[in-house]
């Protein structure tokens, strides 16, 4: 964690990142995280990095120990409407406006930041490997898309959700072939559109 510099002059940054753009199905989730410098977390890192175990003690420990944090999301209407890029920015946006303290300054993965953010925000490219706020926000947005995925797969179990957590793999495709479209799908996703212009 020690490549980034951080802006200097803010008492209160943010961390901001997105999980679930690439999937067919539900929301994009996003997560803000004020980090409280005096109650340090050890082993942050990228959420794609860790185990599925490692991921829920440290969310855990993010929810106690952090000074601030908040869940945003755009649902696949959101997603079909706005594309997947902007819902993921409207996201990130409802992320920081959750927020129970306002950040000074606001850090985004990536290489775009929100465009209607009214706080001082850069884009960090591999954010999520490089800052520890960022960190924090993708382990936090992971764990609660994850949920909602396992949550889906109760209800439809012959979806196979809590396997490829909404992705596009063949096994999902496959599944999407022979029980058809949920209202939950994105219906602007290509393998999605596909299917509908197939009915």
């Amino acid at each position: 964690m020690d490549k980034f510099v951080y802006p200097q002059g803010y008492a209160l940054i943010a961390g901001v990142d997105e999980v679930g753009r690439g999937p067919l199905v539900g929301a994009v989730v996003t997560a803000a995280v004020i980090l409280d410098p005096n109650n340090p977390i050890e082993g942050l890192a990228d959420s794609k990095k860790l185990s599925e175990k490692k991921r829920l003690l440290l969310a855990e420990e993010i929810k106690q120990k952090a000074l601030a944090w908040a869940l945003g999301r755009a649902e696949p209407h959101e997603i079909d409407e706005l594309n997947i890029l902007h819902a993921s920015m409207l996201a990130m946006e409802r992320a920081v406006k959750h927020l129970k303290i306002q950040p000074h300054f606001v850090l985004v993965d990536g290489n775009r930041i929100p465009s209607n953010l009214s706080i001082p925000a850069q884009a960090v490219v591999k954010g999520d490997a490089l800052v520890a706020e960022i960190s924090a926000a993708s382990i936090l947005a992971k764990v609660a898309r994850d949920q909602e995925m396992l949550e889906l797969d109760q209800q439809y179990p012959q979806y196979a959700f809590a396997q490829h957590k909404g992705y596009p793999t063949k096994l999902h495709l496959e599944k999407i072939a022979e029980f058809g479209l949920l209202p939950q799908y994105r219906r602007s996703f290509a393998p999605v559109k596909k299917l509908l212009e197939s009915l």
